[in-house]
């Protein structure tokens, strides 16, 4: 269970997201559409939360997908929600601000 929450919250083994992204990873941006003009990832795709499980067929589950949102905590739901639904390559970036400088 530990574990389980540790892998969610992205508190796990050290993540390489530069090497990811390097390697085709798409990253999802899941807050709202005014907090993502306000400033995001350049090349990063917005699904807010509360329309991403009727988006899903926007995604390739054959692709690594890094979450990201303002604090990590609507990150951890969409991993969740996106490995309920069979991908299986998720990640959870956390803060967007944060992943950015992790992606450099």
């Amino acid at each position: 269970m530990i574990n389980q929450l540790k892998e969610m919250f992205g508190l796990g083994p050290k993540v390489d997201y530069k090497q990811l992204t390097k390697e085709g990873a798409i990253i999802l941006d899941v807050r709202t559409k005014g907090e993502y003009n306000s400033g995001h990832i350049k090349g990063s795709v917005n699904i807010p939360l509360d329309s991403l499980s009727k988006n899903l067929n926007k995604l390739k589950k054959d692709k690594t997908i890094i979450n990201c949102c303002a604090s990590g905590m609507r990150s951890a739901s969409a991993k969740s929600l996106l490995k309920a639904n069979g991908f299986q390559s998720t990640y959870n970036g956390g803060g967007w601000a944060s992943l950015k400088n992790k992606i450099k």
